[in-house]
């Protein structure tokens, strides 16, 4: 076994260019991410024990948008450090004119889980979120994971 020490990157790639390279390029750095690479078809913000980029998609996929429940991406989480943080966010958001679908708001994921969701002008959603102290690991069992229809909510496990 390892112990991995946080997530390197994530690629997201986009249809609109100049729309997603214009929103990234103000979102991440107000994020306290600093520009590494800024090319034709190419961005990439590094901070936070972890980077963003964004890439342009392949001239095929030019008219398609972001769908949540396919294979693949169905969101990008960003911790913060504080519920005044995300605040912060959701006040930028509004500002550049984003496309926030809730929050900022309390969740029952976890102790304290306060966050925002909101999307790029790709429609890929995005979240900030604060958990306080040590989150997940904090409680037995480590997640509330909702209404899933396997999850045994008096046993507090998988039903499988």
């Amino acid at each position: 076994m390892i112990e991995i020490n946080g997530l390197a990157h994530v690629i997201l790639t986009v249809s609109d260019w100049d729309k997603s390279h214009a929103f990234y390029a103000e979102l991440l750095p107000f994020l306290g991410m600093k520009k590494v690479y800024d090319g034709n078809n190419f961005l990439y913000h590094v901070g936070g024990r972890t980077a963003i980029g964004i890439q342009r998609c392949g001239e095929e996929h030019g008219a398609e948008r972001f769908v949540q429940n396919r294979i693949g991406l169905h969101h990008l989480c960003i911790r913060a450090r504080s519920r005044e943080d995300v605040d912060k966010v959701a006040a930028k958001l509004l500002a550049m004119g984003a496309h926030v679908d809730r929050g900022p708001l309390e969740g029952n994921f976890a102790p304290g889980y306060y966050y925002i969701v909101f999307e790029d002008p790709d429609g890929i959603r995005l979240e900030v979120n604060f958990i306080p102290g040590k989150g997940l690991l904090a409680q037995d069992p480590p997640i509330n994971p909702s209404n899933d229809p396997d999850w045994d909510q008096n046993a507090g496990r998988p039903r499988f």
